[in-house]
């Protein structure tokens, strides 16, 4: 099972978790073509390797952060707030 530090209450079992998607996607605008606003909608990357994430803690304090995690491994790298920019190494 995986295992998230949320940075608010500390280390979790993946259960108590829910996953939002991609970290750092900028949303359109008001005025976009209805292509653009599916293609926002409906287009992730699903990438193999290093993978920047939002995650919820659900069934704890439900706040957001974001985590950098290898697909491939489900290796955690770095988790860290919501409005922060991702590590260096890691953007």
């Amino acid at each position: 099972m995986l295992r998230l530090d949320c940075p608010f209450c500390g280390t979790r079992d993946e259960a108590e978790f829910r996953c939002g998607g991609d970290a750092h996607v900028e949303r359109p605008g008001q005025d976009v073509s209805d292509a653009t606003w599916a293609d926002y909608l409906f287009n992730h990357d699903n990438p193999k390797g290093l993978h920047l994430e939002r995650w919820c803690h659900v069934f704890g304090c439900g706040q957001w952060f974001n985590v950098a995690r290898d697909t491939l491994t489900h290796e955690i790298h770095a988790v860290y707030y919501m409005g922060e920019a991702a590590p260096e190494r890691y953007r």
